[in-house]
């Protein structure tokens, strides 16, 4: 099983997002992107009651798209989702910059051939600037098949939480 639930950006835009929210830990990928797990407690941390759910989307908080519209205005940022189960599943991707969605949301259902253009992870990877090079697909390029699920991104060895200052 594949299970993954994030936000995907530069360490910059990520640390601007995270802020000082305590929850919150974020992870270096390849090709200079880097990914926040939206493990429960974080999910928890930052859902507005009452607010809208993102469409298209099983299991992001309600009224997160208001921090990623206002962390979009440092670069683009984007929110995934993946569920695979003996290889067949789902994904979802959507990405902000300049305050604005830009790409999606984009989906990807169980049975559903992927598109010419790429799954809706490789699409939103490339508008954050991913490149396949010599990979499958971008998904492959950054490393996002490094762990099988969202709170496995979490492991120590991985952690940077934001205010860390080191690079």
């Amino acid at each position: 099983m594949y299970c993954l639930r994030a936000v995907i950006a530069t360490e910059s835009v990520l640390r601007e997002l995270a802020g000082s929210i305590t929850e919150a830990c974020i992870v270096p990928l390849g090709q200079h992107l880097w990914l926040l797990p939206m493990a429960d407690a974080l999910f928890d941390a930052v859902t507005v009651a009452g607010a809208p759910e993102l469409d298209g989307f099983w299991k992001a908080p309600a009224g997160f798209d208001r921090l990623l519209t206002a962390c979009s205005e440092t670069g683009p940022v984007a929110y995934i989702e993946a569920e695979y189960f003996g290889g067949a599943g789902t994904q979802t991707a959507q990405v902000w910059d300049a305050r604005k969605v830009v790409l999606g949301p984009l989906c990807l259902t169980e049975g559903e051939p992927s598109p010419t253009s790429g799954t809706p992870i490789s699409q939103a990877l490339r508008r954050l600037g991913a490149a396949k090079g010599n990979h499958i697909d971008e998904f492959s390029a950054v490393g996002l098949g490094r762990h099988r699920d969202t709170d496995d991104w979490l492991s120590p060895q991985n952690r940077s939480r934001p205010d860390d200052h080191a690079t």
